[in-house]
């Protein structure tokens, strides 16, 4: 049988996520006795606060197993309204405000779903994460990159932005802290970026998921808190990143009631809800857990400094500290352009699996990615084996 025949259009012109098929062949190498080193994937190293185990732990052992409303369960979401509310000043109603989601990857697929039609057009700043074209093809709209430059630290500006919109404009993908880039954007940015919006009556999806994750002095500001920027945000977050908690599958979206309503919709005839246990987990008071993310936050910030100067100094290679998020953007142009090529050679040559940039977008090409959540040690290893195969092949 012709399989590939009877694929949608739809789906044909979607590609697999680089970032999981890199962690895939690592892990196929780690299968086959080779002692990989997997910084291809974001994710952290530390187990989930205490607090978050020990609910999860006391659902699981009451039979907290069952279907829940396919919003979530509102215990869960008062407290990400009341975390909203605290740590962003953004004021929505548990009630009819906020969906819990599997993941925040979904609530974004549910938002393309909802909200664009076929040849609708989404502009972001690029590079840009993996799956943002992706979710936009399966959507029927085109994803439109608005090109950043490493030479101006990935600054969005008004100007990019315009050039970039058509009458087919409808919403805006952004993520501060980036991702890859680490870059944080900046009030001014985002100024600009809410101006845009609000000329042309776009929608913005403000992926917030490395929010806590700033250094620096660089601070996070969440879009929907400025002027007329409320009514045509949806602001995404989850608890995979800062709380470790990646395996739950736990993500929201925070938006106006109507569009929320939306995307409920959509979830009761996708994933009906998100797992039970797994709310009842994340459902713990915003403060219960400060101390642990404060701890996190720190480690973060120790390994960060551990890397930039563990890849100081190889001919070639710049390793500058990241703003934000646990990812270091490596400018490799100083040995090759073709980032695919030199990410194969590290994983065969030094066992280290970085992603190559341009799985970012063409404006991420020359670069490679490499996630720093990872024990302090096995990112010395890290450094040790990437300086060895990049000096030897110098």
């Amino acid at each position: 049988m012709d399989y590939a025949a009877r694929l949608s259009a739809r789906l044909r012109s979607i590609q697999p996520s680089a970032t999981v098929a890199l962690n895939d062949k690592a892990a196929q190498l780690a299968r086959e006795g080779k002692k990989v080193i997997a910084l291809a994937a974001g994710e952290p190293d530390f187990p989930p606060p205490s607090a978050v185990l020990k609910e999860t732990k006391a659902a699981l052992s009451s039979g907290w197993t069952h279907y829940t409303s396919s919003m979530g369960i509102l215990e869960l979401r008062k407290a990400i309204a009341t975390k909203l509310s605290e740590q962003n000043g953004l004021t929505y109603d548990p009630a009819t405000e906020i969906l819990v989601t599997p993941g925040a990857k979904q609530a974004l697929v549910y938002a393309a779903l909802a909200y664009l039609n076929d040849g609708d057009e989404v502009l972001a700043p690029e590079p840009a994460w993996v799956s943002y074209p992706e979710i936009c093809a399966l959507a029927g709209a085109k994803y439109v990159p608005v090109p950043t430059k490493p030479e101006e630290n990935f600054r969005v500006t008004r100007e990019a932005l315009e050039a970039k919109v058509t009458k087919r404009s409808r919403m805006i993908f952004i993520n501060s802290p980036c991702n890859p880039t680490g870059h944080v954007l900046s009030r001014e940015e985002l100024t600009a970026i809410a101006d845009v919006a609000r000329a042309h009556d776009l929608f913005v999806l403000s992926d917030e998921i490395y929010e806590k994750l700033v250094f620096d002095g660089h601070q996070h500001h969440s879009l929907a808190g400025f002027p007329g920027m409320w009514e045509r945000t949806l602001t995404l977050n989850g608890f995979s990143k800062i709380y470790a908690m990646t395996g739950y599958r736990l993500g929201y979206v925070a938006a106006p009631a109507p569009i929320i309503r939306e995307l409920n919709k959509l979830q009761q005839h996708s994933a009906t809800c998100p797992t039970a246990f797994a709310q009842k987990g994340a459902a713990v008071e915003p403060k219960s857990v400060e101390a642990t993310v404060t701890r996190m936050i720190k480690r973060f910030e120790k390994r960060r400094k551990l890397m930039v100067k563990g890849l100081a100094g190889i001919p070639g290679l710049v390793a500058k500290a990241p703003e934000g998020t646990f990812y270091m953007w490596l400018d490799c142009r100083g040995i090759t352009n073709d980032s695919r090529s030199l990410s194969h050679r590290l994983l065969e040559e030094a066992l280290v699996a970085l992603t190559p940039g341009v799985a970012f977008g063409q404006s991420g090409e020359g670069f490679l990615r490499l996630s720093f959540a990872m024990d302090e040690a096995t990112l010395e290893e890290a450094c040790n084996r990437i300086r060895s195969a990049l000096v030897k092949g110098a």
